[in-house]
């Protein structure tokens, strides 16, 4: 029996990977063929979706940007024997753009079936809970501390000292919480977890849980993802019904239940603080810090929050060492991190590498330059409230560190690259309209500031190019920088003061800040 794959994540759903499943159950049954068929997660060579495999003695060869009509001339063709057709692009595990990744968090992406059990346990699986769960509670949070890793949210904090943290306080109830509200523009890396590999980050959490002593987990997920929720929920199901939940976690004395909550879209909830209130039933608004969620969180209890990716890069950790973690990577930044590919750009997808590549070696190696063929002119990173980044800048290398040097963030890892044809004055603007847009309004430099912001630009775009305009602009930045209570208005300058440093033509000017009149 042949066993063919054809993925069922978001991407490929959303170009008729459903349709083409079906279409080939009925060719092979029509044609008396037996296969299996089964719908794995994406590869995340998204450039190549719907990306269907057929596995041989050979590797697992693949069709790409396959469509149901395609089905019956690649039957034809003998696909099923992995024979040629201008589809075919070879051993999948071949392709350069996968090939030369370093995949860690993400080695089992489009592998396995994401709900399969055995697939998991299988493909290396339950390793990591199961050393987990022979470790002392200390031991743990030093491995973790001793590997590196910090959290892939953006915020880089290390994650091994916010769980000690939580392990050390004192509370009848302590919670675990993922952020999957993931709505920076450019990013799709927990998602693809989400669908494509979902037990690993239900490993991750259950281990989190174990070693802070937490008996709950919360996944809030962001109501676009309606299939990472559905999937999520049934891998949950599959979990508790395999021991790795419920009142005896693979037998042992500890306690782990899991749900998944639903978010309502405010971009503003991916702030920790806004996004407990949301899980507690209240409006996301911005808490003041301190308290730290890490002593009090939700519902007042100690609360370990991290990002999808920091908690599915755990069970690797656990599985192989923190020293196998820490060998990747530069400087303070250790381990890993996927890349997202997307804007103008010819091969969008993900690629996972350690931490000291360039976005040179990103945009041109993997994503093989514009899709509209002009040259690229500027890259943001980290999302909506990212720096943009000249030419000049990209081949600094992505670190922490690195970046924060020149002023820029490397944040959820998402890239946004944009052609010569792109205003950079345009994108600012938005920047600050995004964030009065998105606000929560509790504090005056954000829910001001912002809209005086769109206003000031809009003035020096119409012509008023006085440095007295243009140097309001930049202290209306500092204030949002250093008074907004959370990232959200504290970053919105970063897209605005980047385009003001590198494209001051964009905005009318002569020079980033022009001289004052004779």
């Amino acid at each position: 029996m042949t066993r063919i794959y054809v993925p069922r994540d978001s991407a490929a759903l959303a170009l008729g990977a459903d349709a083409l499943a079906n279409a080939i159950a009925d060719e092979a049954k029509a044609r008396g063929i037996d296969i299996e068929l089964v719908r794995n997660g994406s590869r995340g060579l998204l450039y190549l979706e719907p990306l269907v495999e057929v596995e041989t003695p050979e590797g697992r060869i693949g069709y790409a940007n396959v469509e149901a009509d395609d089905v019956k001339p690649l039957f034809d063709a003998g696909f099923i024997e992995g024979k040629t057709h201008a589809k075919q692009v070879g051993v999948v595990d071949e392709i350069p753009y996968l090939k030369k990744q370093q995949r860690l968090t993400f080695a089992r992406i489009g592998i396995t079936d994401p709900l399969s059990t055995d697939d998991y346990v299988a493909n290396g699986g339950i390793v990591g809970l199961y050393n987990a769960l022979a470790m002392t509670g200390d031991a743990a949070v030093d491995a973790l501390i001793e590997s590196g890793l910090r959290g892939r949210g953006g915020a880089a904090f290390p994650a091994g000292i916010k769980w000690r943290t939580v392990r050390a306080a004192k509370a009848d109830q302590k919670y675990i919480v993922c952020n999957a509200d993931e709505g920076d523009s450019g990013t799709f890396s927990d998602r693809l977890v989400m669908e494509s590999d979902p037990f690993v980050l239900i490993e991750g959490m259950i281990i989190a849980g174990i070693v802070t002593g937490a008996t709950v987990g919360h996944i809030y997920v962001r109501s676009e993802y309606p299939h990472s929720i559905a999937t999520l929920e049934e891998a949950i199901v599959k979990a508790r019904a395999a021991g790795w939940l419920g009142d005896s976690v693979l037998g042992s004395e500890h306690r782990f239940e899991l749900f998944v909550a639903k978010g309502a879209g405010a971009y503003v909830c991916g702030e920790e603080t806004a996004l407990l209130e949301s899980l507690e039933g209240k409006r996301g608004i911005v808490r003041a810090k301190p308290p730290l969620p890490a002593l009090e969180g939700l519902f007042g209890k100690p609360t370990v929050i991290n990002n999808v990716i920091t908690l599915a890069t755990v069970p690797i950790i656990f599985a192989k060492g923190a020293a196998f973690y820490k060998d990747f990577g530069m400087g303070r930044s250790r381990g890993t991190l996927p890349f997202q590919i997307a804007g103008n750009v010819k091969q969008g997808g993900l690629v996972e590498l350690a931490f000291g590549c360039t976005l040179r070696e990103l945009m041109f190696d993997y994503g093989g330059g514009t899709a509209s063929g002009r040259p690229a002119r500027a890259v943001q990173v980290g999302g909506p409230l990212g720096t943009y980044l000249p030419e000049s800048q990209w081949d600094i290398p992505l670190d922490y560190e690195e970046y924060a040097k020149v002023g820029a963030v490397v944040g959820h890892g998402g890239l946004v690259i944009h052609d010569d044809t792109s205003n950079l004055a345009d994108l600012a603007q938005y920047a600050m309209h995004f964030c009065a847009l998105e606000s929560c309004g509790k504090c005056t430099p954000c829910r001001i500031g912002s809209t005086r912001g769109v206003e000031v630009i809009q003035r020096i775009r119409n012509g008023d190019t006085s440095t007295k305009q243009v140097q309001l602009l930049r202290d209306l930045c500092d204030t949002m920088v250093s008074g907004s209570l959370c990232a959200m208005g504290g970053m919105t300058p970063f897209p605005v003061v980047s385009a003001l440093d590198h494209f001051p033509e964009d905005f009318g000017l002569e020079t980033a800040t022009p001289k004052a009149a004779a």
